[in-house]
């Protein structure tokens, strides 16, 4: 399976972005408030590490962010890795002017 592949679901209800692959749930916690969002944790399945399918979840989540206009708050080690790697969502850790 192809990461780009991946139907990640935004589940507000249980605070996660997440995705099945053959009945396993891989997701990135969060908490959401009006102005910022603060990603806990990503976890993927066992089965699925090292497929891509964390930073598939974690780039949704920070798109979803980014559409929203949310301070991204990387509380999650792999979150903070991924901003990183991919430095054009860094704007996105920043305080937002009122």
């Amino acid at each position: 399976m192809k990461s780009e592949d991946l139907q990640i679901i935004h589940n507000p209800a249980e605070n996660r972005f997440e995705v099945w692959i053959d009945g396993l749930l891989s997701k990135l916690d969060y908490i959401e408030d009006e102005t910022s969002i603060v990603m806990t944790h990503v976890g993927v399945h066992p089965q699925h590490r090292g497929s891509g399918v964390a930073g598939k979840i974690t780039q949704v989540a920070l798109e979803y962010a980014k559409e929203k206009n949310l301070r991204v708050m990387p509380m999650c080690s792999y979150v903070a890795a991924y901003i990183r790697r991919n430095p054009h969502y860094i704007e996105l850790t920043k305080q937002h002017g009122n």
